[in-house]
């Protein structure tokens, strides 16, 4: 009971900082109360028991799942199996990211339909895929991240020369929302596990990173995926 009251104690430390925020500009800048207190004070009081729900889950099952995972493929020792894990990892939890959904509905409504919802989060996931997995080669190779990164984003500059405008803004807003609830932590513990299976290789130098990749790459898919619809 001590340990669940702390833990909720330290989810609104961290939620903290925001309510203040909002307080302030509402009472002090704005000089109004809230139209409705109490929704507010109850909409609060969820979001910090909704992220000590959330920051409990992931330690109990999601970063423990994805480490156990990586240790297990790379005992195997089969790096196209562990390839095909991490782009499937990387294909289904971007195609749950709420935050993409979201994005890729209001496109669909604001060009009337050109712009698919469905092939739109097609695009971003198959780029995440594709992402992780080139990361987790990274990995097992032991290159350094920054030849891939940096290729990558002069790939990045040559389509953006050459895709539609209207494609751009959303490629290049694609990379962020992937990298949301549902894919940072698999992420994450997926590379920090792989890294510490393999011998010589350092969790945290080359553990971390994978994120990154699941940014870069969805740029790349959804400008390709622009240039043929647009």
């Amino acid at each position: 009971m001590k340990n669940f009251l702390y833990l909720l104690y330290r989810s609104f430390v961290d939620v903290a900082p925001l309510i203040v925020v909002i307080f302030f500009f509402q009472f002090i800048v704005i000089g109004e109360p809230f139209p409705n207190t109490t929704k507010v004070i109850l909409g609060i009081a969820l979001v910090v028991f909704g992220l000590f729900l959330f920051m409990r889950g992931l330690e109990a099952a999601l970063f423990p799942i994805g480490e156990s995972m990586a240790y297990a493929f790379a005992a195997k020792g089969n790096i196209w199996w562990l390839m095909t894990f991490a782009a499937a990892i990387g294909y289904t939890t971007t195609i749950a990211e709420p935050a993409l959904i979201a994005i890729a509905a209001k496109a669909e409504t604001i060009t009337n339909g050109t712009l698919s919802a469905w092939n739109l989060r097609n695009a971003v996931a198959i780029g995440v895929a594709g992402g992780i997995a080139l990361g987790s080669l990274r990995i097992v190779l032991g290159h350094p991240i920054q030849y891939y990164i940096i290729t990558g984003y002069v790939i990045v500059m040559v389509m953006t020369v050459f895709a539609p405008n209207e494609i751009i803004g959303l490629a290049y807003d694609s990379g962020g929302v992937t990298t949301s609830t549902v894919t940072v932590p698999l992420v994450t513990a997926l590379g920090v596990g792989l890294a510490s299976s393999i011998s010589g290789r350092n969790p945290l130098i080359d553990g971390f990173g994978l994120i990154a990749f699941a940014s870069l790459t969805p740029m790349i898919t959804v400008m390709g995926y622009g240039l043929l619809v647009l």
